[in-house]
């Protein structure tokens, strides 16, 4: 299955049809297709999942205004004329005996984390996933050969999508809103250059609109644990104090820090991704590790960071 090929079912109907009759069915493989397509132009439908939900009609409207076409977020007769083209939707991936030596088990207990040297995946399911920036569900599906994950051996091969390399691009402006639960990047001109879906924190003065700027830009950045910060914790854990937890993909900032100008306020990954788009009682806004990077890479100190409702 290539992603030139998308269900030509959809250039016969027009968009005022759209509007009144339901949507044909999208094959999973055409889905996986356009979800890719969206992940590659910097407009995330989330984790990769061959299903066609919320997350992915966002993204598709977000790139469908990017590029002047109305905004949908249905796969209709325009959008497949002027979709881009991509590779092939599936590639393999080589586990190697690095992989497996890296595997961690990430405990509960805050003061054994702070020992660890690295938060890195606790098996190589989560490790391939993330890498390819889908759910484990699709992973499994798409390796029905593998029966045993915990028991994959180095040199064995995965079946993984086929991802493109993000492109290095500076993004002008942020914008963060909490209804619609996504983070919008901006070029010079105004123009949406890229979509993430995130999480926002439960606690309303962490997510407070207003006119903040990045003040720093961490990539791989460790954790101060600080127990004030977790009510819930039992009194033996309350008792450690402040703690350094090293870095890695199940860090609880993830792969990447974007600090703004608003105190212990500001943008980062995270060690769950399947829980994106939700509201949580700890942290600011999160992002999946790999689109946390991706707008790492497009802000700088300095950039406007508007957080709307």
């Amino acid at each position: 299955m290539f992603r030139t090929i998308i269900s030509v079912t959809f250039a016969l109907i027009s968009i005022s049809t759209l509007a009144q009759e339901p949507t044909p069915k999208i094959s999973r493989e055409d889905v996986i297709s356009i979800q890719i397509g969206l992940d590659d132009a910097g407009f995330s439908p989330g984790q990769i999942d061959g299903k066609w939900g919320g997350m992915t009609r966002q993204a598709l409207a977000a790139w469908q205004q990017a590029n002047e076409l109305k905004a949908t977020g249905e796969f209709d007769a325009d959008t497949a004329a002027n979709f881009p083209a991509g590779e092939a939707n599936y590639t393999n991936y080589v586990v190697t005996a690095g992989d497996l030596a890296k595997l961690t088990r990430i405990p509960e207990d805050w003061k054994a984390r702070s020992q660890l040297t690295n938060m890195w995946f606790e098996s190589v399911l989560q490790m391939v996933a993330e890498k390819c920036h889908a759910s484990e569900g699709l992973i499994k599906t798409l390796n029905p050969g593998i029966t045993n994950w915990p028991a994959i051996q180095a040199n064995q091969s995965v079946t993984v999508l086929n991802l493109s390399p993000a492109k290095r691009v500076a993004a002008a402006k942020v914008r963060v809103s909490l209804s619609a639960k996504t983070i919008t990047a901006y070029d010079e001109s105004g123009k949406m250059m890229a979509l993430f879906p995130c999480s926002i924190a439960a606690d309303k003065e962490k997510r407070t609109p207003g006119q903040l700027t990045v003040q720093t830009v961490a990539v791989n950045p460790n954790y101060t644990f600080d127990p004030v910060n977790f009510p819930e914790l039992d009194d033996a854990q309350k008792g450690y104090g402040k703690l350094i937890v090293p870095p890695g993909p199940k860090n609880p900032v993830g792969m990447a820090w974007i600090g703004l100008s608003r105190v212990g306020y500001g943008i980062h990954g995270t060690p769950h991704p399947d829980q994106i788009g939700k509201t949580f009682s700890h942290g600011c806004f999160r992002l999946a590790n790999w689109n946390a990077n991706r707008l790492a890479q497009m802000v700088q100190i300095g950039t406007p960071v508007e957080v709307v409702e």
